[in-house]
């Protein structure tokens, strides 16, 4: 059932059994027009308007949603999209450490935008004038997070019927995509020099880092037991992850452990390493930070005989190093007299990584091979990652179509056709 009411005129009958037309109260205030129809649950629901026909396609279209099980309730929209962005990270199940991220981002970037407005009243242009406003002011990465932290609360909206569809996908909104750049690799003289520059403690660190293509923290997660001087492998099965202001032990990324094949000579200084500075026998908690603990002998340790954090490695050891093999310049002084480094994401110790995978390649290891020790999820990503450093592809090229297409073809004299 479905009508246009009058708000400003109603029908009366009289006692003679006459009707006529009176004014109400609401005569000349307010808007005249109340469309009413009853949704799919039964209730009763109504928008006013100023306008007899707007009412009358209010109702139409109301009819045709509830007709193709299309209808959602007009006020829902008038949530506030803070309350569903309460939901949507509630509801993610992710690692502990993306969803930090997700609640880092959506309070430093999110929610001073959108967490007081209305859910309907968000509209295409205002999320592309945000995208515009941060890329103004912050890298394409979190750009991107902020974007994906966004379209999924919004996507909650719709799962949920608060509103039809997603102003984040509308053709409008263009978000900005990280421009490739072709990853060189450091020389072997490089490499050397930055191993070299570190100090004696941390030295085997960067070591293995080259020689087996280890992340970052799954170095600093390197225990005793994972090295195997008998099958001479290194069995990657953790790293240390940073959640929030504390560590946990994770799985490495993508959740899968590997094994990686260790070089006779790394396999010795990780003898002599151990014999100088005894393993750390290090419990954090697995995963999450009231996870189980677990309890590893580690390679490295910090000085102060604890787990080595990142920051304070990158600015007391990793950085001092590279100034020292003359990759990066001395550092300057802030304002407050602090040191500060000039870096980019060039000179982070992922350079080891990327060396690693150069020299695999240049060996001859296989694309596949190579994606299983670095413990990437899909070898296409290793071949676009790192084709450009397969040596000698253009020659091979050159000589396939050579070989095939333009052989020398032999030429029969005594009856002018080729063979």
């Amino acid at each position: 059932m479905a009508f246009v009411k009058d708000l400003w005129i109603r029908t009366v009958r009289d006692s003679d059994g006459k009707t006529r037309k009176v004014k109400t109260v609401r005569y000349g205030k307010g808007k005249r027009w109340l469309a009413v129809w009853v949704d799919p649950e039964g209730n009763e629901r109504s928008t006013a308007y100023e306008r007899k026909a707007d009412a009358e396609r209010k109702i139409a279209t109301m009819g045709a949603d509830i007709a193709r099980g299309d209808y959602i309730d007009p006020n829902a929209g008038k949530v506030l999209f803070g309350e569903l962005a309460e939901r949507w990270l509630a509801s993610r199940i992710v690692d502990p450490a993306t969803k930090i991220r997700y609640e880092y981002i959506h309070r430093l970037h999110v929610a001073p935008a959108f967490a007081k407005r209305q859910v309907k009243s968000i509209k295409p242009s205002h999320i592309q004038a945000w995208i515009s406003d941060l890329s103004s002011r912050f890298g394409t990465s979190t750009v991107q997070t902020a974007f994906l932290v966004l379209q999924g609360i919004l996507n909650l909206a719709v799962a949920d019927e608060v509103i039809k569809r997603s102003p984040a996908k509308s053709p409008v909104v263009q978000v900005p995509k990280r421009a490739a750049e072709e990853i060189t690799a450091w020389s072997d003289e490089r490499v050397s020099a930055v191993i070299d520059a570190h100090p004696p403690l941390f030295r085997l660190l960067p070591m293995i880092g080259a020689a087996c293509g280890l992340r970052q923290g799954e170095l600093f997660g390197l225990a005793l037991e994972d090295v195997d001087f008998e099958e001479c492998v290194l069995r990657v099965r953790r790293q240390i992850k940073k959640l929030g202001s504390d560590h946990a032990y994770a799985l490495p990324k993508n959740d899968r452990e590997r094994v990686v094949p260790l070089p006779d000579w790394v396999a010795g200084a990780v003898k002599r390493h151990v014999t100088v500075y005894r393993p750390l026998v290090c419990s954090l908690p697995w995963e999450k930070l009231d996870g189980k603990p677990r309890t590893h002998n580690l390679l490295f340790r910090w000085t102060d005989d604890r787990y080595i954090r990142s920051r304070t490695y990158s600015e007391t050891v990793w950085k001092p190093a590279l100034v020292q093999a003359r990759v990066i310049p001395p550092p300057g002084r802030d304002p407050r007299q602090r040191k500060r480094y000039t870096t980019s994401r060039k000179e982070g110790l992922h350079q080891l990584r990327h060396y690693y995978a150069s020299v695999m390649l240049a060996g001859g290891v296989s694309v596949r091979e190579l994606a299983e020790y670095l413990g990437h999820a899909d070898p296409g990503f290793t071949l676009r990652v790192y084709a450009h450093m397969m040596p000698g592809s253009h020659d091979r090229a050159r000589k396939a179509i050579d070989d095939r297409l333009f052989r020398p073809r032999e030429v029969s004299h005594g009856t002018g056709t080729e063979q």
